[in-house]
């Protein structure tokens, strides 16, 4: 089971182990046809990357290109902000970036310290204190702030979900149908029970399988999803970058022919 291409990946632009050469030479062995660079976004407080660091971050990236073969794509894995969906890509970046996903995180700069009880300290909590048993009122709030997210800006990857997050999976899953998001099978942070993940299937959402690789011998690597693909039998017939298929029709690129 191979992967075409691994749109999840890290550099030491972020908190990675390699450059963004050494992501492409490792796809190069791997027999990949692209990657996308996605170091965390702004609001990363341990680990963002640099607002005035993405022109050199696309010029390397086409150095990176010129010498393997391999397209490279520049993205950002950026964090989500508060309940209202809002992320910290910055509109005036889309122009420089390729691919966006977007995904909870620890150590962020949210909108008010407020959310952060509410997005990640609530969880927190709860993870700690009530042995992963969530209430419905922070399954409702954990899966609005995701379809918020959804709705609100044109991401092409939903990154790891489940991720520090009690949201309905369903749900979220049917709006990444709705606004042609994909939901991502994270091969190094699968959250989803294995029901969840049959539960997720049966809807109408397309997902992508990325190695969310923070060391160059991880890229193309998918240990992780591939194990939970051949234990639960899931449909991989709804994976787009899976045996020679390659994504179409990403959200992003196409957001971005109506600017």
């Amino acid at each position: 089971m191979n992967i075409t291409v691994d749109y999840h990946t890290h550099t030491t632009y972020s908190h990675g182990k390699g450059s963004i050469l050494d992501n492409a030479l490792s796809a190069k062995e791997r027999g990949l046809r692209e990657i996308a660079i996605t170091d965390h976004g702004y609001g990363h407080h341990a680990f963002g990357i640099k607002q005035k660091k993405l022109p050199e971050m696309k010029e390397n990236c086409k150095k990176a290109e010129e010498i393997t073969g391999v397209k490279v794509l520049l993205g950002v894995e950026a964090n989500i902000l508060g309940i209202s969906g809002k992320t910290d890509m910055k509109v005036e970046d889309y122009n420089i970036l390729d691919v966006y996903l977007a995904g909870v995180h620890k150590f962020i700069l949210y909108d008010r310290f407020s959310e952060w009880f509410k997005l990640y300290g609530a969880n927190l909590y709860n993870r700690t204190f009530r042995k992963d048993k969530p209430s419905k009122s922070l399954i409702k709030r954990d899966t609005e702030i995701y379809i918020n997210v959804i709705k609100n800006n044109p991401i092409d990857i939903l990154a790891h979900p489940g991720y520090c997050f009690f949201a309905d999976m369903v749900e979220v899953a049917k709006c990444c149908a709705d606004y042609n998001t994909l939901f991502e099978i994270d091969a190094r942070k699968t959250h989803l029970s294995d029901e969840e993940w049959l539960k997720v299937a049966e809807t109408g959402a397309r997902f992508i399988i990325d190695s969310d690789a923070h060391h160059p011998s991880n890229i193309g690597v998918i240990s992780g999803a591939e194990e939970m693909i051949k234990r639960t039998g899931f449909p991989v017939e709804k994976i787009v970058n899976l045996n020679g298929n390659m994504p179409t029709n990403l959200r992003f690129s196409e957001y971005k022919k109506s600017l």
